[in-house]
């Protein structure tokens, strides 16, 4: 069997909190862009709708399926591009923060919801209570979210590689101090650890888009988020990180395995 390979967009975009029209009307936009570039798929920032721990959110937040997600729908449909989005969800009484995965068609395929919710942002996102996988015509894509990819949360990505994820999507907020200087300590460690385990143990290239702007409401008032957004292809190796505080459609060129869940061999347990 064939290893497939397929182009991703990184959507590094400006999300401005609060302004859920605007950053909508980027997104949009940016999907349109990668589908011009021949990306097969496009990833979007963690809650590019209302932006990360807005304290509006609960005002400003909808449903999945919703008439936010239905937008990005069309401009899948429209395009002829999967896209992987983080929206801010209302569920009965509860926010979530959550991302999903629209296909080619425009259908909603999967839907995930946040999991390692930060401390400090448990006051406006529930916990996420579930996994899946998404199996299409070409791949098995799993989809989390940001902090999800943490060190001490690498099981979320563990448990969709053992579903057999051939590829990992993680909409993403990184935020750093308002003066953080890049050059004297270059973001992105963590992540080129984290995401670079899980590539290696389960041949699973791992995509992590943040978006850039400050952050004028919350819990971290005052910082700003920044771009690094990063690809690390299916040997751990980085393949691409986006600039570090400006708006940038990234293209990426990844070879994902031939679908066979990673299993374990028992004589390795005795």
């Amino acid at each position: 069997m064939r290893n497939e390979r397929v182009k991703v967009a990184l959507g590094q975009m400006l999300v401005e909190g609060g302004a859920v029209e605007a950053n909508l009307a980027r997104a949009v936009e940016m999907i349109h862009c990668a589908a011009q570039l021949g990306c097969r798929i496009i990833v979007l920032p963690e809650c590019l709708d209302v932006g990360w721990t807005h304290p509006n959110a609960h005002q400003y937040a909808q449903p999945i399926p919703g008439d936010r997600a239905d937008r990005l729908a069309e401009a899948a449909s429209s395009a002829k591009i999967f896209v992987a989005a983080g929206l801010t969800e209302l569920h009965g009484d509860y926010l979530y923060n959550a991302a999903v995965l629209i296909n080619s068609g425009g259908d909603l395929i999967l839907k995930h919801r946040k999991i390692n919710v930060l401390d400090i942002a448990q006051d406006v996102y529930q916990i996420g209570d579930r996994l899946a996988v998404a199996r299409t015509s070409w791949g098995v894509l799993g989809i989390d979210i940001c902090s999800d990819n943490f060190p001490n949360s690498l099981d979320i990505g563990r448990t969709m590689g053992r579903m057999g994820a051939q590829l990992l999507l993680s909409p993403s907020a990184w935020a750093v101090d308002s003066d953080h200087d890049n050059e004297r300590e270059p973001y992105g460690g963590l992540w080129l650890s984290a995401y670079g385990q899980l590539a290696n143990e389960f041949q699973m290239p791992v995509v992590g888009v943040s978006n850039v702007g400050p952050i004028t409401a919350g819990p971290w008032v005052g910082r700003k988020c920044i771009g690094c957004s990063l690809v690390i292809d299916k040997a751990g190796e980085q393949v691409v990180m986006g600039p570090y505080d400006q708006e940038a459609l990234i293209v990426a060129e990844l070879e994902l395995t031939p679908d066979r869940p990673q299993g374990t061999k028992i004589s390795g347990m005795l």
